[in-house]
């Protein structure tokens, strides 16, 4: 017998290739599997709340896996912070319901990218986690770029291209600029139900230009409408990009995860 986990992982993706396990080079999936299948002696695949690339932080990824039933919440995220890499964390850990799937179950998914406008968001100490633009940006241009992301599109004209899709539509809950303390530059909080590959990225790369006063503001609307991603601005680096949570409906904690209080529910 086996129960269903919940676990929040913080991780600096500077040395990842990203997420997803790959056949070479270090991600934070064959990480975690690797120390799951430790603790369980048998292999252990661990489902994330979304696929981030290399580079890219989080903050809150939501990772769902299943260990034997003698496994309590509290022992095994002591157990996984014992022996996780130093760039890898588990915040917390929540029981779930049998068969909870973090990427299918998730009801929408929020990021945050953050630009450093100043001279010294090229100090070594900020620079790999954040976009060292170094330049001033237009407040105004940049609500006005964000106000046409908000509700659903099809976003196409913002994904990288991969495979076909059966559909790139995407119900956008929050897209906002924020200024961030100290002069340091702007901070970009967006949350959906899905993210097409690089979506973000492309994104803020397209309203940097915009508040650069490179592109016009209607370019948001005209890409939009256009679905071709070939006039969307070059993605911004992956550096500054934060996966924050996941949401999920609150009858799919159990009785002991919510207990714990660990993985708040949507």
């Amino acid at each position: 017998m086996s129960r269903s986990f919940l676990a929040l992982i913080h991780f600096d993706g500077t040395e990842f290739l990203g997420w997803q396990r790959q056949a070479t080079g270090r991600t934070v999936q064959g990480e975690v599997e690797q120390v799951l299948a430790r603790l369980a002696d048998r292999h252990v695949t661990a489902h994330g709340a979304g696929r981030t690339d290399a580079g890219v932080h989080a903050l809150g990824l939501a990772v769902s896996f299943a260990m034997p039933e003698s496994w309590t919440p509290d022992a095994l995220r002591r157990a996984l912070n014992a022996l996780l890499p130093r760039d890898i964390w588990v915040a917390a850990l929540s029981e779930m319901r049998a068969g909870f799937h973090a990427r299918k179950h998730a009801e929408s998914r929020r990021y945050r990218y953050d630009i450093g406008c100043d001279d010294a968001a090229s100090s070594p100490f900020r620079r790999k986690y954040e976009w060292a633009l170094g330049r001033a940006l237009d407040p105004v241009r940049l609500e006005q770029a964000a106000a046409f992301v908000a509700g659903e599109h099809d976003f196409r004209a913002f994904s990288a291209r991969t495979e076909p899709r059966p559909h790139y539509d995407c119900r956008v809950r929050e897209a906002r600029w924020e200024q961030r303390p100290h002069g340091q530059g702007w901070r970009f909080h967006v949350e959906a139900d899905r993210f097409l590959q690089h979506m973000v990225r492309m994104l803020v790369g397209t309203m940097t230009d915009i508040a650069l006063c490179r592109r016009p503001i209607d370019d948001m609307a005209r890409l939009l409408a256009s679905r071709d991603n070939r006039e969307t601005s070059p993605p911004a680096p992956p550096q500054g990009l934060y996966f924050m949570r996941a949401a999920y409906p609150a009858d799919l904690f159990s009785t002991t995860g919510a207990e714990t209080g660990a993985v708040a529910p949507a």
